[in-house]
């Protein structure tokens, strides 16, 4: 990928460290660090396979005999996704479509022709719990979100929360909107401020984040996402950096998200949300990003005002 320039040495590295921390394969977390796009990834590998990929309309409908055509206990021993059946032949997703051992092992238990196609990582877990029942590891929990679109928001309320924006004062009004209006859709929620080189606890619901104080070097979740200026989805894993964290929550949250408050190249703010520790996070994401995206310009216009305010000019 690198030799295509499809990402960078630095971007690889960075992945290959995340995959450290978090485990799944490097596609998948370029992926999640959003240096590459899914269909981007799918035709890499479509291309150092020399195979083709499977469609990523396989995620929408499958046939219920094609489903059937092969037992749940193969399919997940295999990790392997049947999509297309024509006579004797299975048309068959799998992470390595050049593994021929268990390409003929598969042809003797199922009693089929595999045909072989490539997938992502993501589009094959995301599969195998739709149609099989196959649940994937919470390391996976945001697959989510990449696959099922959010639920619409009313457009009357994203026009009441733009009105309240504009009518800020102090940034402590910004921090109130944003914790209200997250905490609608998310059981704890916290806004949590970046100074210098340390995050600190700011504001939130059903949290206590008084004197939450810890180094972004030290965070494995916040320094990748201030790094990147993208968000965070997934488990808060107990590794090193992140026992903070994990003090205020009570516990380890199967599925969290952590969004960046931007202001131009420079991360100001974090939104934290969670549904409990043992819960997963049916929030509206997009929203959320919004919501974000509104605070910093926000927080912007009153820094710009400030600015004005303190000019002085020789009379």
């Amino acid at each position: 990928m690198v030799k295509e320039a499809l990402i960078t040495r630095q971007q690889l590295d960075q992945a290959l460290m995340r995959q450290i921390q978090f485990g799944g394969r490097i596609g998948t977390n370029l992926v999640e660090l959003r240096f590459i796009e899914e269909k981007d990834l799918a035709r890499f590998l479509s291309s150092y396979f020399k195979m083709r990929a499977a469609p990523f309309e396989i995620t929408d409908s499958l046939p219920e005999d094609v489903v059937d055509s092969i037992s749940k206990d193969i399919i997940d021993k295999y990790k392997i996704l049947p999509f297309r059946k024509e006579r004797n032949r299975l048309h068959t997703a799998m992470l390595n479509p050049k593994d021929l051992k268990e390409i003929d092992e598969l042809r003797f238990v199922t009693g089929y022709d595999i045909i072989p196609y490539v997938i992502t990582e993501l589009r094959l877990l995301f599969a195998l719990e739709k149609y099989y029942g196959i649940k994937r590891d919470i390391r996976y929990i945001s697959l989510k979100d990449r696959f099922a679109p959010d639920a619409p928001v009313e457009e009357t309320s994203i026009a009441k929360i733009k009105a309240a924006f504009t009518e800020v004062k102090e940034t402590e009004d910004i921090a109130g909107i944003v914790i209200n209006e997250a905490h609608k859709i998310a059981q704890r929620v916290a806004l949590l401020a970046v100074k210098g080189a340390n995050v600190t606890g700011w504001k939130a619901r059903s949290l206590d984040v008084e004197g939450f104080t810890v180094a972004v070097k030290d965070s494995p979740i916040f320094s990748e996402v201030i790094r990147n200026r993208s968000n965070y989805r997934g488990p808060v894993l107990k590794i090193k950096g992140n026992e903070p964290l994990i003090g205020i929550l009570s516990g380890n949250p199967t599925d969290t998200l952590v969004l960046p408050i931007n202001i131009r190249d420079k991360t100001i703010a974090l939104l934290y949300v969670d549904n409990g520790t043992d819960s997963v996070l049916n929030a509206n994401v997009g929203f959320l990003s919004m919501l974000a995206s509104m605070a910093a310009i926000s927080f912007e216009i009153l820094i710009l005002k400030k600015r004005i305010l303190d000019l002085n000019f020789p009379i």
